[in-house]
């Protein structure tokens, strides 16, 4: 298996030097091809790049999305059989449409290669600019990433990079967007959103592994089942221990399976058992809003107020510091837990609960 990476973006977007942070701190031990495409007669960055060990395979006869569609199908092929490499890191022109290169990839038809990486680097302070002026090829870049990679945020406003953020929504909405500076996380945390997605619905999804299990042999035939019930933090809420899938699937009671029409009927309960779906809600959002420990603290205590946000049963999050650096909290009612961590890739926050008013929440955090 050999893997392919893509790095796209717009001219001076910063791709050169996200690869080469990338083979010094995440690629390092395997064997890498670098095949790139300058747009013009003189490839530059190749030369920025030798000195890293890695195989260089410049095409500068044009843009990789036009003339080179064919040639560059084949030249995949002879890499392959010629280096044996681990991963093959493709650097297509700033001008080129993304999309087009992974239909270049498709057409090499070779079994051992594994799109592995679809990565648009994306100049924050010049996003809506190139929107405006350049969207055939710039748009098709964004919409064809699974993750973008925001460059020149060290010193961008945050209103500026709101907008920038809520434009490439409107273009991408389930790509992952790196918004922290580059300097602040290390190719291996880079290189894990590009390659696993690192999704808030990841994160919400293990939330839900963890905190949405609810055993219902535990209680006594004569016993009521409180989900939504407040637990102390030493206790936990176990009333669904039935693996929950969607309606059509089977429910899974003490390993006897019922199907979902039947209706699950833990120890014959009396009273009536839901779908976690039916039950729970979730809700995930990404944020570039700066906290400081106090504040937070302010934030989570608020989430016991039922009437206002629903019952929150659990929250977590990780986000920017008003002091610098970057805060982590975990929330169980009426125990929240903040504390300094290292950067993430963009500031998140996840709650789960029951008839939460997602709107309210997002107010409160002010996202």
């Amino acid at each position: 298996m050999i893997k392919i990476d893509i790095f796209s973006g717009f001219l001076g977007a910063g791709k050169t030097t996200l690869i080469k942070k990338l083979i010094k701190e995440a690629y390092k031990d395997e064997k890498l091809v670098l095949i790139e495409n300058e747009f013009g007669d003189i490839g530059i960055d190749g030369e920025f790049l030798k000195d890293s060990g890695v195989q260089i395979n410049e095409m500068n006869s044009g843009c990789i999305c036009c003339s080179l569609v064919g040639d560059f199908s084949k030249a995949l092929k002879d890499v392959s059989e010629k280096f044996h490499p681990d991963r093959i890191i493709i650097e297509p022109s700033g001008v080129g449409k993304l999309s087009d290169v992974i239909k270049a990839v498709e057409n090499a038809d070779n079994e051992e290669f594994v799109v592995n990486g679809l990565t648009t680097v994306c100049d924050a302070k010049k996003c809506k600019m190139y929107i405006k002026n350049f969207g055939e090829f710039f748009n098709d870049q964004l919409e064809s990433a699974g993750c973008i990679v925001l460059s020149h945020t060290t010193d961008i406003a945050d209103e500026k990079l709101e907008t920038a953020i809520t434009m490439i929504r409107e273009h991408n909405d389930s790509a992952v967007i790196i918004t922290t500076p580059w300097e602040e996380l290390s190719g291996v945390e880079i290189l894990k959103a590009i390659e696993n997605g690192n999704t808030i619905d990841e994160e919400i999804k293990d939330m839900e592994e963890h905190h949405h299990e609810c055993h219902c042999h535990e209680h006594h035939h004569d016993e009521e089942c409180h989900c939504h019930e407040h637990h102390n933090h030493d206790e936990e809420c176990h009333c669904h221990d039935y693996e929950h899938h969607h309606h059509h699937d089977e429910c899974h009671c003490h390993d006897h399976e019922h199907h979902h029409d039947e209706g699950c009927h833990c120890h014959d309960h009396e009273h009536h058992h839901h779908h976690a779906d039916d039950v729970f809600t979730s809700c995930g959002f990404e944020t570039i809003k700066k906290f400081t420990t106090e504040e937070m603290n302010d934030i989570l205590s608020q989430l016991t107020d039922e009437d206002r946000f629903g019952t929150v049963l659990r929250a977590k999050g990780v986000v920017m510091s008003k002091d610098g650096g970057w805060l982590h909290f975990d929330y169980v009612p009426n125990e929240p837990d903040v504390r300094t961590g290292s950067a993430s890739v963009c500031g998140r926050i996840c709650v789960i609960g029951a008839k939460i008013d997602e709107a309210k929440i997002k107010e409160l955090f002010n996202a």
